[in-house]
């Protein structure tokens, strides 16, 4: 399914062929009762079309028009998820460039520590409303 963007919507782009990555958007999926996430993967179509870096390693999230990037991504996801998880958003006042060192570490050994997939997850027929191609 392919959807056009609004700037009201909420994306996670994602490394689909991530075990890690891949395990993180099924949880965030069952956190998300409301439904307010769409998903994609930095190796699908649709990302080609943003105006981002093509050897990016880091999970994006567009929310309302931005574009977030690395730890600062991360924490927009889960305060928009909203309940409990907003607490975490006080890591914001951490300066970027020590969460951000703390995400890249985490993401140089991903690939060695929860595996590299031979291709991107295909969602399920229940979660393709969720997914953008």
């Amino acid at each position: 399914m392919n959807l056009s963007v609004s700037e009201k919507e909420h994306i996670v782009i994602f490394d689909g062929v991530c075990g890690f990555c891949n395990g993180s958007v099924n949880l965030l999926m069952r956190l998300d009762k409301k439904r307010i996430f769409k998903y994609t993967s930095l190796q699908g179509e649709y990302v080609k079309k943003l105006d981002i870096a093509k050897d990016l390693d880091s999970i994006v999230f567009y929310d309302e028009g931005e574009l977030y990037y690395k730890s600062t991504a991360v924490l927009k996801i889960l305060q928009k998820l909203g309940g409990v998880w907003l607490v975490l958003g006080v890591f914001l006042i951490i300066p970027r460039f020590i969460r951000d060192f703390v995400y890249d570490v985490i993401a140089k050994y991903r690939y060695r520590i929860w595996g590299k997939l031979e291709s991107c997850r295909m969602p399920t027929v229940e979660e393709e409303e969720r997914f953008i191609s």
